[in-house]
């Protein structure tokens, strides 16, 4: 055994000694789903996969190469119309994933010049975003608008960008994006919101929280988002002035050096846009299940889709989702040191799609968690 493996053997031991061992395993559909983030069901929506179908005998299953060779087709422009027309943004960009649209974004958008202002909670891609990005970074604490406020007045560096999510991935809880645009106006700073958990599911019909903003300069919000949640197929996407998106094209090296996203993904993004444009009720629908499955859990009704419920150590986590699965349902198990705070906890989501019966058992299920928690 060698010096890497002997490490590898070592922490292996270390995370099944504390109960964080990971594994994959492969999905039982005959559990009611209440851990992944299909939040409107339009994974399997048929016209969204029939128009994933059209677009792989149109164009293939792949774009072929970088959006900068060949790899920019006909369907990724239609696909950026429709995103920023639906979201009522400037300009849009799609990438591969959602992790690719925030690392591009911020690692083009953050140079030696710019001081990076992270809330602590931001999910894992745009903490790697800005390990990677070249200015200096300060992470404030979760909501803390004093803290913000004070990075950005005592900063030294010409530019500044705050990072946020508009709705938490973990907590479920939501940004104060008013109060922050307003820091951003008064000191000369610009907005980053990831919007991931938000697109499809709250917002006017579904249009994110960022919608709502009262923009005076709307060239310092810059909007990410993933299409691999609420729309059900992959990929990513930046929304913002077109400037922004120039500079992404010719300096974010997650979108200049990738594969652009595959043409299956964006036709099934583009009819899910449709979908939702028809049906705003679905938003509606799947937050009124997040309320359900909250009172049944005696925690607090989420704003969005996302609800969070503590338990008092990993393994207690770990049991309670196993007696859950016993009893047909599936549920995010969070251990650290995958969640901000280090609290072990329990995640579920709600989908518009869960039929009245799914939501019943699962309320009559779920207070089971409790006693774990304990």
């Amino acid at each position: 055994m060698n010096g890497l493996t002997r490490w590898l053997a070592e922490r292996q031991a270390a995370r099944i000694s504390g109960g964080l061992e990971r594994r994959l395993t492969v999905r039982d559909e005959a559990l009611i789903d209440l851990a992944g983030n299909d939040y409107l069901g339009l994974s399997t929506h048929p016209d969204v996969v029939e128009a994933a179908v059209r677009a792989t005998r149109e164009y293939g299953t792949g774009a072929g190469s970088s959006r900068l060779v060949s790899g920019t087709l006909a369907i990724h422009e239609q696909l950026q119309a429709e995103l920023a027309e639906f979201t009522k943004r400037p300009a849009a960009l799609a990438f591969s994933t959602g992790y690719h649209a925030n690392l591009g974004a911020v690692t083009a958008l953050a140079d030696a010049d710019t001081l990076i202002v992270s809330d602590a909670h931001v999910h894992a891609s745009l903490v790697d975003a800005c390990r990677l990005a070249r200015g200096r970074v300060q992470v404030v604490a979760h909501h803390d608008l004093d803290a913000v406020a004070d990075a950005l007045t005592t900063r030294s560096e010409p530019r500044a960008l705050v990072v946020v999510e508009s709705v938490y991935s973990v907590l479920g809880d939501v940004a104060p994006l008013a109060d922050l645009m307003r820091l951003c106006e008064a000191h000369d700073a610009t907005l980053l919101v990831d919007e991931a958990h938000a697109l499809g599911v709250v917002g006017d019909g579904g249009r994110g929280l960022a919608y709502a903003l009262d923009l005076p300069e709307p060239d310092r919000l810059v909007v990410t988002a993933t299409l691999s949640k609420a729309l059900g197929t992959q990929g990513g996407v930046v929304l913002a002035d077109p400037s922004v998106i120039e500079h992404l094209v010719n300096t974010a090296r997650a979108f200049i050096f990738d594969t652009g996203l595959a043409p299956p993904a964006a036709g099934a993004a583009r009819a899910a846009i449709a979908v939702l444009a028809a049906q705003p009720e679905l938003p509606e629908r799947a937050r009124a299940h997040a309320a359900a499955l909250a009172a049944a859990c005696a925690v607090k009704a989420p704003p969005a889709a996302v609800l969070s419920v503590p338990m008092g150590s990993p393994e207690a986590a770990m049991r309670a989702r196993d007696e859950l699965a016993a009893h047909g349902l599936r549920v995010g198990c969070f251990r650290p040191p995958s969640v901000p705070d280090h609290v072990s906890r329990l995640r579920l989501t709600a989908r518009a799609s869960l039929t009245n019966d799914e939501v019943e058992h699962a309320c009559l299920v779920l207070p089971t968690i409790a006693r774990e928690g304990d």
